[in-house]
C-alpha cells in the first residue's frame, strides 16, 4: 500500500533554526505565527473561528533518517520512537496543539508554536476537551521529567 499526502498550507513561525525551537507548544519559548492555508482549501475553514485551540498536523520536513530507538530531548536514555514525539519516525508527522487567535481570509494567527518555519501543513483539527480529556492518564518515562518541557529547546540530534 502506498499513501501520499498533499500539504494544505505552510506554517510560518519565528523559528528558522532547530537550535532556537522549543520542543513542545507549552514551552516558555513557544512563539506566535501564521498558518497559511492554500486557497483551494479555504472553504474548509468555515466555522473554525469558533474554536479557541486547534491541532496542527504537519510534515517534519527537516527530519533525518528513520530511527526506531531515539534519545529524546528530555532524557538521556534511548527510548522506542513510538514512546516519544521525536521527528525521526517511519512517517515523519508532527502534532501540535496551538491557540487560534484569529482568522483572516486563509491566514490562521496562532500562539504556542513549536514548529520550524516553513513547515508543510497536512491538516487542521479543532481541539474539543470533551473528546480528548481522559481522567486517568499515565505518561510513562516522562513522569520524572515533565517540568523540564517548559525550558528545553531543540538541537540537531534528529537531523
Amino acid at each position: 500500500m502506498h499513501v501520499t499526502y498533499q500539504p494544505i498550507g505552510i506554517i510560518h513561525s519565528p523559528f528558522n533554526r532547530l537550535e532556537d525551537m522549543p520542543i513542545q507548544p507549552t514551552s516558555e519559548t513557544s512563539g506566535s505565527g501564521i498558518v497559511e492555508i492554500f486557497p483551494q482549501f479555504a472553504a474548509g475553514l468555515k466555522d473554525l473561528d469558533g474554536f479557541s485551540h486547534i491541532y496542527l498536523l504537519y510534515h517534519f520536513h527537516k527530519a533525518g533518517q528513520i530511527r526506531l530507538t531515539v534519545t529524546p530531548f528530555l532524557d538521556q536514555e534511548p527510548r522506542g520512537v513510538f514512546a516519544t514525539r521525536a521527528p525521526s519516525r517511519p512517517n515523519p508527522i508532527g502534532l501540535s496543539l496551538v491557540e487560534l487567535v484569529r482568522i483572516e481570509n486563509t491566514l490562521l494567527y496562532v500562539h504556542g508554536l513549536d514548529v520550524l518555519n516553513e513547515t508543510p501543513l497536512l491538516d487542521v483539527k479543532p481541539y474539543v476537551p470533551q473528546f480528548e480529556s481522559p481522567s486517568d492518564v499515565r505518561i510513562g518515562w516522562l513522569e520524572g521529567v515533565k517540568g523540564n518541557v517548559r525550558t528545553q529547546k531543540s538541537d540537531n540530534r534528529f537531523q
